[in-house]
């Protein structure tokens, strides 16, 4: 597994229940600010593996991004149990929900 991935599973895993972050925020944060499609097929390819809170990413305009039906709804319904609200169309308000969480690096002594 690369350190990218690495970095992105922790992000994603660290998303707290209420908030949403955008594909390309967790990328930016992993070390690669244009690897937002990289955070996508790590989203496919691990969540049920690593149990990450997969609802809890979205685009950049703060839309659910799936396009197939059952899967949006479910998206939908996700963010929603846990107090966010969703749009008939998937926006989602990112100024009120969107999660920034701090990086720190490791210490330097």
């Amino acid at each position: 597994m690369t350190e990218f991935t690495q970095r992105a599973l922790k992000i994603i895993a660290g998303i707290p229940a209420g908030h949403v972050m955008t594909y390309g925020q967790i990328a930016a944060l992993a070390g690669s600010p244009r690897a937002a499609r990289q955070i996508v097929r790590i989203l496919h390819s691990m969540s049920k593996k690593h149990k990450l809170p997969w609802h809890r990413v979205i685009n950049a305009q703060g839309k659910i991004g799936l396009q197939d039906l059952d899967s949006f709804t479910l998206q939908k319904m996700a963010l929603e149990s846990e107090g966010i609200v969703v749009s008939a169309a998937g926006e989602i308000e990112l100024e009120q929900y969107q999660f920034h969480p701090q990086v720190v690096d490791e210490p330097v002594f």
